[in-house]
């Protein structure tokens, strides 16, 4: 099965909550990556249970005839935080706190953040053999999701960009490989 991994659009920064609506722009960018897909033949539509990563999914569904799973397993590490600063900004405002998060610093337990990924991954494919899937997740379930198939530590090593379309193949023998990465021609 092919499982197709798409990062949220950009959301609203806040200091209230960790689960922001998206921003005007993070709504255009919903939309774009909904038209590059609409001729991809999809079987089934999941997202991170996250307002970002649901609002993103929401497009595509609607085109597509599809309804959104939502699945606990693949959120943000960040989901109890309390405050949401979009990567760019705390990477220019903080690159410390950022640098520290990304590799498991401030309270985040990569190990137990990957497992709880992988477990959420695999119940999804587990759950459309032979299928192609949209899941719409988070740059940290990306990554640490990537880790996985590439048998690395879990953290943070590559930037997925806004709706980036990141692609695995899935195997019923239990085999992961990565197709590609952070594809986003749909944003030029």
């Amino acid at each position: 099965m092919e499982l197709i991994l798409i990062r949220h659009g950009r959301p609203e920064r806040s200091e209230a909550t960790a689960d922001p609506h998206l921003s005007a722009l993070g709504h255009a960018q919903a939309a774009r990556v909904a038209k590059w897909l609409a001729d991809e033949p999809i079987d089934a539509v999941w997202s991170s249970t996250m307002q970002r990563a649901v609002q993103t999914a929401e497009p595509f569904a609607a085109q597509a005839g599809h309804q959104i799973r939502q699945h606990p397993g693949i959120v943000e590490f960040d989901q109890a935080s309390g405050v949401y600063i979009p990567t760019e900004e705390l990477k220019r405002e903080n690159f410390a706190l950022w640098q520290s998060m990304a590799t498991g610093g401030h309270g985040v337990d990569m190990n137990a953040f990957q497992a709880k990924v992988v477990a959420g991954m695999e119940e999804i494919v587990a759950a459309h053999p032979g299928h192609r899937v949209a899941v719409f997740c988070h740059g940290g379930v990306i990554n640490v999701w990537t880790a996985h198939v590439l048998k690395m530590p879990p953290r943070v090593f590559f930037e997925a960009e806004y709706t980036s379309i990141n692609r695995f193949v899935c195997a019923r023998q239990g085999q992961r490989s990565v197709v590609s990465l952070n594809e986003r021609a749909h944003l030029r």
